[in-house]
């Protein structure tokens, strides 16, 4: 049973930011290959528009990539249901690490399905707003400020992973934080051209599938 979520008026929107074009943005994800009715409904539910400026606000349910700042961008949502999707075909998994919190959108969707879940993100700022949408929407999530290629082995074996900025290769770190039969999904590339990869851990090695190309902004190191 997912979460309710605790949805104030502001949040419930209206006109550009209203249950319409919540709807509108879940039937276009239909178009383009979501299936996944958990996705889709949690999708449907949750406020994207107070993940980003309000002066974006009308903009907020668009099938795109939108700035929020410092350099960084709330994912286009086709972008993030198929990575939520991605994780949950094997089974919904119980506790997730997500590397690159930023406005806590993807954050709040995992949480919002159920999950535990566990997010880093190396930009003070970022986080700090994250966490404040996070009590309003009365989420509980686990976040750290830190260098998210480290991972958080506090915590580890996660069930699964996911990594939302790109870096030219797989972290070792976070591949050793996953747990046995655990997904982890990642764009890997650089900055012209990156894959989405889900890759499996199982008895007998890394299984791999690529979900096709993506762009995100770049995994750095460090924090700020």
């Amino acid at each position: 049973m997912m979460p309710r979520l605790k949805l104030q008026p502001e949040a419930r929107g209206l006109g550009m930011t209203g249950q319409r074009a919540r709807d509108r943005l879940v039937q276009r994800l239909r178009e383009q290959g979501i299936r996944d009715e958990r996705v889709l409904q949690a999708i449907g539910t949750l406020p994207r528009h107070q993940f980003i400026d309000e002066a974006l606000a009308s903009r907020a349910y668009e099938d795109t990539a939108l700035p929020i700042g410092l350099g960084q961008t709330i994912s286009q949502p086709a972008v993030v249901a198929r990575m939520t999707e991605a994780l949950l075909e094997a089974g919904l998994p119980r506790r997730v690490l997500e590397i690159g919190t930023g406005s806590g959108y993807q954050a709040a969707l995992l949480a919002s399905l159920g999950i535990e879940v566990f997010t880093v993100e190396r930009i003070e700022a970022l986080l700090r707003d994250a966490r404040r949408r996070f009590r309003q929407l009365g989420l509980d999530i686990r976040s750290r400020h830190d260098d998210g290629r480290l991972g958080w082995s506090e915590h580890a074996p996660f069930d699964a992973i996911l990594v939302t900025a790109g870096g030219a290769a797989l972290e070792p770190a976070l591949l050793g934080q996953l747990g046995e039969g655990g997904v982890l999904v990642a764009p890997v590339g650089g900055a012209n051209e990156q894959r989405l990869l889900r890759l499996r851990k199982g008895p007998a090695g890394i299984e791999q599938d690529d979900l096709g190309a993506v762009v995100f902004v770049p995994l750095l190191p460090g924090v700020r």
